[in-house]
């Protein structure tokens, strides 16, 4: 649509939209909620306003997070008649300023901006003596770039962060300043800047000189910023500096969208526009246009229970009605995988491309099922924002590990746990450890990862009691070959996180049960909220039909202990959970119970039943007896000339240091345990625990 005629440029917007593009001076605040046409009303606003002469094109700055949003603006702000209105991101303009002025104002040119900052962490980590991994590094620039975001320096690094729950799981406080301060030091010694320096150092320039302050403002009176629930300390100190004390500005954002506090967002900038620009006209957008009632009643019922949304009316579905969303309940979440691959069969069958389908998911490790349970079918898929499940670093290093265990013939375990005990050994020699680290980061997703692995073993024993590390090498040989087939067109397979800003006409929004939707490292009220706010992203996404599936169980056979998440309270039929309450356990060989020995709570899996106790109960752990029950290990295992985990696996000792057995009877009740290891260890065991 190109037109001169500012009444037929209006005449698609509805009412609110409309108010937003004809609101052309003095602070705006558009709060728009999901789907419902928030890019369509402010480029409407501004192609309006230079229409009608009320904006020059070239002094207006539109402001918006991804490259991706920026393109889609100029392009819609094209086809409305305003090519020469410039539409970037913070750091496109920022930098673009940056490069200009420095010159002026510090001589010389700017320093090289660096593409990835792991190498110089990697620097700043060998000159704090530290060991690290790829992981760690990737952990750490998380860490400087939230630091950065937020302006904090690394000597109140470690009081700020304490503050905040902030934090990584193999490093404290103090180490991650260290570690931040060495960085800074290098990059200062080499002449570079980083993406956060463009923001950091581009408000400096402007709050140090007047001069380049005013002719910033010269060439800007105008602006627009998009996603504004996204901004981060560092963006709106910018955005201040840019304004100079001008009102001239339109925010757009949905508090309900604020999904990326962890790198810095936050929605109180959005919520407080009016304490910071008094008299600033509010407009919200609720109709949408892109889901059919039946989906917004479930996005509706999502919020209730959120707080730090501000005065929030629910969406108004424009749509006719559609197909009832559905919830599902599953056994297991090779059951839930199976069930949403079939589904997607069906859909395909139905006439439904294949690109428009969508799988969405909390973290990576989950998506492992989904790609096995589509290959499986021939169906080809697409993973969004993140490696294939065995192009992974972590995943292609344990995977060697265990090819080689199985030719160095470490194949027989022993006990009803034996696959699973000899891949726990493996990788334990990797870091794994039973517990998974606290918080997030990509320790967690490391974790996450070789967990994925080990519950893989525990489905193949769970069909294949016999198997052991040959046969799984074998079907990890054929999962992955299925999974890496050519693909042209698939099914997106997305962490709810990668969805944000899409749209698919058919979702399937999986594994929605405590534990992973909140997360379990969501241990306050505010991570909780933030959590609610990802799933109503992900259900969000879907136009036509979306189904909301969890599972009660990891693993084939485990006891069913999940339940469905909280946040589907109210929204979900009561009836949903008990439908499918004995799906897949057909068939399914009988075992015994084990029950925590604290709590008496049946045993969810291969790990919990060799601790003896389940993961939410207190440890009774003996550091000095397992590190002597370690040392004792590596002189067995050398004197065998066998790997140690073939001796104990971690697991193992750290149930015996946890019990603490004093005679045979007692060792021989701990998982993993079993007469020809009773047999060979027992004494030395023994007299060890009773020493200590």
């Amino acid at each position: 649509m190109h037109t001169r005629d500012p009444e037929q440029l209006l005449a698609g917007l509805d009412p609110e939209q409309r108010a937003v593009a004809t609101s052309l001076s003095g602070p705006i605040c558009v709060l728009a909620g999901a789907g419902t046409g928030k890019t369509r009303a402010i480029t409407h606003r501004i192609a309006h306003g230079v229409l009608t002469g009320s904006f020059e094109p070239t002094r207006l700055l539109a402001v918006t997070f991804t490259t991706r949003a920026a393109g889609e603006m100029r392009t819609r702000l094209r086809d409305l008649g305003a090519p020469t209105v410039q539409a970037r991101t913070f750091h496109s303009a920022a930098l673009r300023q940056l490069r200009y002025f420095w010159p002026q104002v510090y001589g010389g040119e700017v320093p090289t901006l660096v593409k990835s900052k792991l190498s110089l962490l990697a620097e700043a980590a060998r000159a704090c003596r530290l060991r690290v991994e790829q992981a760690d590094l990737k952990d750490f620039a998380a860490e400087v770039e939230w630091s950065k975001v937020s302006n904090v320096r690394p000597d109140d690094y470690a009081a700020v962060a304490g503050r905040e729950g902030r934090g990584l799981a193999s490093f404290d406080h103090e180490t991650v300043a260290r570690v931040f301060g060495a960085y800074e030091q290098v990059k200062r010694d080499r002449g570079r800047i980083d993406m956060e320096d463009v923001l950091l150092c581009t408000a400096a320039m402007l709050a140090d000189d007047e001069r380049v302050a005013q002719l910033v403002r010269e060439q800007y009176r105008w602006f627009v910023v998009d996603e504004f629930q996204d901004v981060s300390p560092i963006q709106q100190a910018l955005l201040d500096l840019w304004l100079g004390g001008r009102d001239e500005i339109c925010v757009v954002g949905d508090p309900a969208q604020t999904i990326y506090s962890f790198a810095g967002a936050s929605a109180d900038h959005l919520l407080g526009f009016r304490r910071r620009h008094p008299g600033a006209e509010v407009v919200r957008l609720v109709r949408n246009y892109r889901s059919t009632p039946q989906v917004i009643e479930v996005a509706n019922g999502l919020l209730k229970g959120g707080r730090g949304l501000g005065e929030r009316p629910g969406l108004l579905a424009q749509r006719g009605s559609g197909t009832a969303v559905e919830f599902a309940g599953h056994a297991d979440e090779v059951h839930e995988a199976e069930s949403v691959a079939a589904a997607v069969v069906s859909a395909r069958d139905a006439g439904v491309p294949l690109r428009d389908i969508a799988v969405l998911f909390r973290i990576n490790a989950q998506s492992e099922a989904f790609e096995e349970a589509l290959a499986a079918r021939s169906v080809p898929y697409v993973l969004r924002g993140g490696e294939r499940f065995f192009e992974r670093p972590e995943v292609r290093q344990a995977v060697a590990l265990l090819r080689g265990a199985a030719r160095a013939g470490a194949d027989a375990g022993t006990g009803d746990d034996g696959l699973v005990a000899d891949v726990t050994g493996v990788l334990s020699g990797l870091g794994w450890q039973s517990e998974p680290p606290s918080g997030g980061g990509s320790g967690r997703t490391r974790w996450e990862s070789l967990d994925a692995l080990r519950a893989m073993a525990a489905d193949l024993v769970a069909t294949t009691p016999e198997a052991g590390l040959t046969r799984l090498v074998a079907e990890v040989d054929r999962r992955e070959a299925a999974q890496h087939a050519p693909v042209a067109e698939g099914v997106t397979l997305a962490t709810m996180h990668a969805a944000k800003g899409l749209e698919w006409p058919v979702v399937f929004v999986v594994g929605v049960h405590e534990g992973t939707m909140p997360i379990v490292y969501a241990d306050t009220a505010a991570a909780v909220d933030e959590e609610r706010r990802l799933l109503y992203v992900a259900v969000t996404r879907a136009r036509d039909q979306l189904q909301v599936s969890w599972s009660r169980a990891r693993n084939p056979g485990a006891r069913s202990s999940r339940k469905p998440s909280r946040f589907l309270d109210g929204v979900r039929p009561r009836t949903a959970d008990d439908a499918d309450a004995t799906a897949g356990r057909s068939g399914r060989r009988k075992t015994k119970t084990a029950r925590c020995r604290i709590c008496q709570r049946p045993l969810a899996d291969a790990a919990e039943r060799k601790l003896g106790r389940c993961s939410t109960c207190p440890s009774s752990f003996d550091e000095e007896l397992f590190e002597r029950l370690r040392g004792w290990r590596s002189e067995r295992a050398a004197a065998e000339k066998v790997p140690a985990y073939v001796v104990f696996t971690d697991a193992t000792l750290t149930a015996i240091a946890e019990i603490r057995p004093s005679t045979p009877t007692g060792l021989l009740g701990i998982a993993g345990i079993g007469q020809v290891k009773l047999d060979k260890y027992a004494d030395e065991v023994l007299e060890i625990c009773a020493e200590t």
